[in-house]
């Protein structure tokens, strides 16, 4: 028997896709298709598949062509696969030509015709498009725009800053055709808002562009009040529009397996969490004003509140705040919940320096994710026995923002239907902490 095995994504699966399986199949007897994982998707930095992998599987297996299906999760495999299933013929569209000659000292390599006329990245392309306006244009704002490069679906057509000499320098450095004048000259010319602005202006410029029927990606911190975030989601749901906190931890693949992990219990019952994170910061810089919500809370509280509250939880029984102040402002604060059955703990700062790692201890073993940990591509689950121990590595491309803004655009083009990654009641009560920090309750200064 003379087996076959090709290779693919096989997204939004078309007409030619079914003929280049077709072509594979009649070079031998036994068919074999390998499709992409979604992580390796990611891996190889394809932000722009449409469908899961289970999608595409069933795609695949409708067409009847295939006599078994695998799943190619890492560089090499297909050696691997090759070898393991006795392959004869490696086939794969001419748009590889010379590509792949490095199989042919393991089997035949035959590179097929494609269908002209179609491709799944012409089909994404004629997909309903997000026209993205930018209301901020600092640092943050520089970085997202190279991010959203790399996703499909989404076009950034228009960009507001009050200082309309920055916004016209940024417009000019990253090809945005119009440097608007104003928020209804920004709302005209786009359907959906991405907010990078300074922290104190978030609630303001949400409410403004939900208000206009405009979805909403804002830059974290959210708000800085229960009542605020409640009354932003409230006009979200009545406008019917999506609005979304760019927490960029959150949509990360690693972060995304390590909740799955934890939520099975593979450390067992979750006693713990602690988690850091530090930066020394320019004691002139606008994030140390105490007039701009300024401070290592305001800062940063948001990334450790995340694992806190997907792995205990929200419903803790109290907090208390511990700071070092200068001029007003937080430099560093540690904040310790007390859970009926765990405690947690977290340290921010902006003038103290510490380890910024996270430690997730359980009744089985514990989780350690190194420093950075908050855009980590690897973590380790660690027991009593050190043989058990296990290593996970995940993909984190470029700054990692192009991770949120694909589920952004996807929750976009899917009318809201889309999971989101960080839930509207998680980031309620984000801005109910960051309140109670602010009014100084159960705060204790160092």
């Amino acid at each position: 028997m003379k087996k076959v095995i090709t290779y693919g994504t096989y997204d939004l699966f078309h007409r030619g896709h079914y003929n280049l399986l077709k072509r594979a199949k009649a070079l031998g007897d036994y068919l074999i298709v390998g499709v992409t994982t979604d992580n390796f998707d990611l891996e190889r930095g394809k932000m722009n598949t449409c469908n899961n992998v289970m999608e595409r599987i069933e795609a695949v297996k409708a067409t009847g062509l295939a006599d078994q299906i695998v799943i190619e999760e890492y560089r090499g495999q297909k050696i691997d696969d090759i070898q393991k299933y006795g392959v004869d013929i490696f086939a794969i569209g001419s748009d590889w030509e010379g590509y792949f000659d490095y199989l042919k000292e393991f089997c035949e390599v035959v590179y097929l015709p494609r269908t002209q006329g179609i491709s799944s990245t012409q089909l994404r392309q004629e997909r309903q498009t997000v026209q993205l306006g930018l209301i901020g244009t600092g640092s943050i704002a520089n970085r997202f725009v190279s991010e959203a490069d790399n996703v499909n679906s989404v076009q950034i057509t228009v960009a507001y800053n009050p200082n309309s000499v920055e916004n016209r320098f940024f417009c000019e450095e990253h090809g945005i055709v119009l440097a608007a004048q104003s928020l209804d000259e920004l709302y005209k010319e786009c359907n959906a808002v991405y907010i990078a602005s300074p922290h104190y202006t978030h609630y303001e410029y949400v409410k403004s562009a939900l208000l206009t029927g405009k979805h909403v990606l804002c830059e974290t911190p959210f708000v800085f009040s229960k009542s605020q975030a409640e009354e932003l989601y409230q006009i979200a749901e009545d406008m019917n529009v999506v609005l979304m906190v760019a927490l960029k931890t959150a949509f990360t693949p690693a972060f995304g397996h390590l909740f799955s992990l934890l939520k099975s219990r593979v450390i067992g019952d979750i006693v713990e969490v602690n988690a850091s994170v530090t930066t020394l910061t320019d004691e002139s810089s606008e994030k140390l004003d105490s007039k701009l919500f300024g401070g290592s809370m305001s800062e940063n509280a948001c990334f450790p509140l995340l694992p806190i509250f997907k792995f205990l939880g929200m419903d803790f029984r109290n907090v208390n705040f511990y700071s070092k102040m200068k001029n007003d402002v937080d430099m560093y604060t540690k904040a310790v919940f007390r859970y009926d059955h765990a405690v947690a703990s977290f340290q921010v700062g902006l003038g103290v320096k510490t380890e910024g790692s996270m430690t997730i201890a359980g009744t089985k073993g514990y989780v350690y994710v190194p420093a950075p940990w908050w855009k980590t591509d690897y973590f380790e689950v660690r027991y009593e026995d050190q043989n058990q121990n296990k290593k996970y590595f995940y993909p984190f491309v470029g700054e990692g923002l192009r991770y949120e803004i694909k589920d952004f655009v996807a929750s976009v083009l899917s009318n809201g239907s889309r999971f989101s990654k960080i839930s509207k009641n998680e980031n309620i009560k984000m801005a109910e902490v960051q309140e109670q920090y602010l009014k100084g309750v159960n705060l204790f200064q160092l």
